[in-house]
């Protein structure tokens, strides 16, 4: 039987469909060769003493929450593993709704975890540049409450933090300016902070000279794969990974129809040519 090509068309979008949503309802759990930056990222975490101090700055919105928000839901996860806690900060107004996205998932995980003295949320504050060099001097002037409205005096976790010479490492999940960029300019260079990144895929080539002999960049994120290839450090099949193995069983496949396409083009070629 016959069938013609915008019936052809209607089975390939089905036959997309249809690999694109089974490994997001069964997980496949494909794994990859880390890549160095990755694996300086999470060295970096893991290699921290537990009950320091770490920072998460959520400097995204929802636009590009499918990079990076499985970045900030693995990054999190590693640093409790670790018994380390976690400040997030915000230099975008969204990334404080982001923050507590990722802080509520994983409380579902780990019940035992309590705000104030695991982590807290300190919020959005406008300024880029200025603010985390303001940070490095006094962090109560900055944020004087956190996002519930608790005296920054009252939160148990930070009694030990006057500024950012206190807290071990930080980590700019960041889909532009002000991001990465900032805090290695301020925390880094003016403070001796160590500074790490996620980003987008597209944007990560841009911070890759920072990875230099200074240590100005500790690690990189760079994407999706960047962010599955951290859960596969971590030993869990989360929301990157799953998003990852649906990405390369689309991809296949559309090799798989390129390949026939050409066959049956060939075919076509040649029985034209015999029928002259």
């Amino acid at each position: 039987m016959k069938i013609d090509s915008q019936t052809e068309r209607r089975i390939i979008f089905i036959v997309l469909f249809i690999a694109v949503m089974l490994p997001l309802i069964f997980p496949i759990g494909w794994t990859s060769e880390v890549s160095p930056h990755v694996q300086m990222t999470y060295d970096m975490v893991d290699n921290t003493p537990e009950g320091s101090v770490v920072l998460l700055s959520f400097d995204y919105d929802p636009s590009t929450a499918t990079e990076l928000q499985p970045m900030a839901i693995s990054l999190i996860e590693h640093a409790w593993k670790n018994n380390q806690r976690v400040i997030a900060t915000a230099l975008w107004p969204m990334g404080v709704k982001m923050a507590d996205a990722a802080f509520q998932e994983l409380l579902l995980k780990y019940p035992s975890k309590e705000s104030g003295v695991d982590f807290v949320n300190l919020g959005y504050k406008t300024g880029g540049m200025v603010t985390i060099q303001a940070m490095g001097r006094d962090m109560k002037s900055v944020f004087p409450t956190d996002t519930k409205t608790i005296p920054y005096e009252d939160i148990p976790l930070l009694k030990t933090v006057r500024s950012l010479k206190d807290i071990q490492f930080v980590i700019s999940l960041s889909a532009g300016d002000p991001g990465i960029k900032q805090w290695i300019m301020g925390a880094h260079d003016m403070f001796g902070v160590k500074v790490a990144g996620g980003t987008t895929a597209v944007s990560a080539p841009g911070f890759l000279p920072y990875i230099n002999s200074q240590n100005q960049l500790y690690g990189l994120l760079g994407g999706l794969k960047a962010a599955s290839e951290y859960e596969q450090l971590l030993g869990i099949v989360g929301p990157a990974t799953v998003k990852m193995d649906s990405q390369s069983v689309a991809h296949v496949l559309i090799l798989v129809f390129i390949a026939i396409g050409n066959v049956k083009a060939y075919k076509k070629r040649n029985s034209k040519k015999e029928g002259k």
